[in-house]
C-alpha cells in the first residue's frame, strides 16, 4: 500500500523532472526525487502505466518542448522545496526543543535523585533520633518509678522514725513516772526505814535494775534513730541525683523535639521543590504537544502542496491533450 500523498500525478512529476535532466527514470531515482517516500511496487506500477500511456499516444518525451520540460522540472523542484522547507524547519526546531527538554528532564531527575537521597538520610537520622527518644523516655519512666519507690521508702522511714520518736517519748514519760514513783517510794520508805529497810533496799535494787534496762533500751532506740537519720539523708541524696538525671533527660528530649521540627521543615522544602520540578515537566510536555501540532500542520501544508502539484499535472495533461489534438488536426489536413 502506498503512503499518503504518493499517487500517479506525483510519480509523473518526478519522472518528468528526471527526464528533463536527461537521466533515466528508474524506480529508485523516482523515489529519491519524491523525498524517499512511497512503495517501490506502487512507483513501478505508476511508471509502467505512464510508459504504456506514452506508447498508446505515440508521443515520446523527446517531442515535448524543452521549455515545457524545464518548466515542469522547475515546478516540481520548487514544489518539493516549498514542501520540504517548513518540514525541515519544524523538524529542526522540534529536535532542538526535544534535546533541550531531555536535558532539563535529565537535570530534574538528577536533582530529584539527590533530593530523594537526602530525604532518605534525614529519614534515617529521624528514625535514630526517634529510637533514642524512645530509649530516653523508657529510662525516664524507669527513673520515675525508682524515684517513686524511693519517695515511698522515705515516707515509710519517716513513719518509722515518727513511731520511734513516740516510743522514745513514751519511754521518757515512763522514766519520769518511774522517777516520780521512786521519789515517792523513797519518801514513804524514809518514814518506814527502820521497819522495812531490807524490803526497801530490795525494791530499790529492783527499781535500779529496771532503770538500767530502761536506759539501755533508750540507748538502743537512740542508735536506731541515728541509723534512720542516716538512711533518710542517703534517700534525700539519691532523690537529688535522680532529679538531676530527670532534668538532663528533659533537656535531651527538648533538643530532640527541636531537631524533629528542623527535619519537618526540610521535608516541607523538599516537597515544594519536587512540586516545582513536576510543574516544569508538565509545561515541557505541553510545549512538546504544541510542537507535535505544528508538525501536523506542516504535514497538512505538504498535503496541500501535493494537491497543487496534482492540479498542475492536470493542467499539464490538458495542455498535452490540446497539443495532441493539434497534432492530429495537422496530420488530418493533407488527407483532405
Amino acid at each position: 500500500m502506498a503512503r499518503g500523498g504518493v499517487n500517479k500525478a506525483v510519480v509523473q512529476i518526478a519522472r518528468t523532472a528526471i527526464l528533463a535532466r536527461g537521466e533515466h527514470p528508474s524506480i529508485d531515482a523516482v523515489r529519491i526525487e519524491m523525498g524517499n517516500t512511497g512503495s517501490k511496487t506502487t512507483i513501478h506500477r505508476y511508471l509502467k502505466e505512464l510508459d504504456e500511456s506514452d506508447t498508446r499516444r505515440g508521443v515520446s518525451h523527446a517531442e515535448l518542448g524543452d521549455e515545457l520540460a524545464e518548466l515542469v522540472a522547475r515546478l516540481a523542484h520548487r514544489l518539493q522545496e516549498q514542501a520540504q522547507e517548513p518540514i525541515d524547519r519544524a523538524q529542526a526546531h522540534y529536535e532542538q526543543l526535544k534535546n533541550q527538554l531531555q536535558d532539563e528532564l535529565s537535570e530534574a531527575q538528577q536533582a530529584l535523585a539527590v533530593l530523594q537521597q537526602q530525604l532518605e538520610i534525614q529519614a534515617q537520622a529521624l528514625t535514630q533520633e526517634t529510637a533514642s527518644l524512645a530509649s530516653t523516655r523508657s529510662m525516664l519512666q524507669t527513673e520515675q518509678t525508682r524515684n517513686a519507690a524511693l519517695n515511698q521508702a522515705c515516707s515509710d522511714f519517716e513513719l518509722r522514725l515518727k513511731d520511734r520518736d513516740e516510743q522514745i517519748s513514751s519511754l521518757e514519760e515512763k522514766h519520769l513516772h518511774a522517777r516520780d514513783a521512786l521519789e515517792h517510794y523513797r519518801n514513804s520508805v524514809k518514814e518506814q526505814r527502820e521497819q522495812d529497810q531490807r524490803r526497801h533496799e530490795g525494791q530499790v535494787q529492783q527499781v535500779q535494775m529496771e532503770l538500767r534496762q530502761a536506759q539501755q533500751s533508750a540507748l538502743v532506740r537512740q542508735d536506731e534513730i541515728t541509723q534512720l537519720h542516716r538512711d533518710n539523708e542517703r534517700v534525700h541524696s539519691d532523690s537529688r541525683a535522680l532529679a538531676k538525671e530527670l532534668q538532663h533527660a528533659n533537656a535531651q528530649q527538648h533538643k530532640t523535639s527541636q531537631l524533629n521540627e528542623q527535619m519537618n521543615k526540610q521535608l516541607s522544602l523538599l516537597d515544594s521543590e519536587r512540586t516545582l520540578l513536576q510543574e516544569r515537566l508538565r509545561v515541557a510536555t505541553q510545549e512538546s504537544e504544541v510542537l507535535r501540532q505544528a508538525y501536523a500542520q506542516s504535514q497538512q501544508a505538504q498535503t496541500e502542496l501535493t494537491m497543487q502539484a496534482m492540479k498542475a499535472q492536470a493542467a499539464l495533461d490538458s495542455f498535452k491533450a490540446q497539443k495532441e489534438a493539434q497534432g492530429i488536426a495537422r496530420d488530418a489536413t493533407p488527407e483532405e
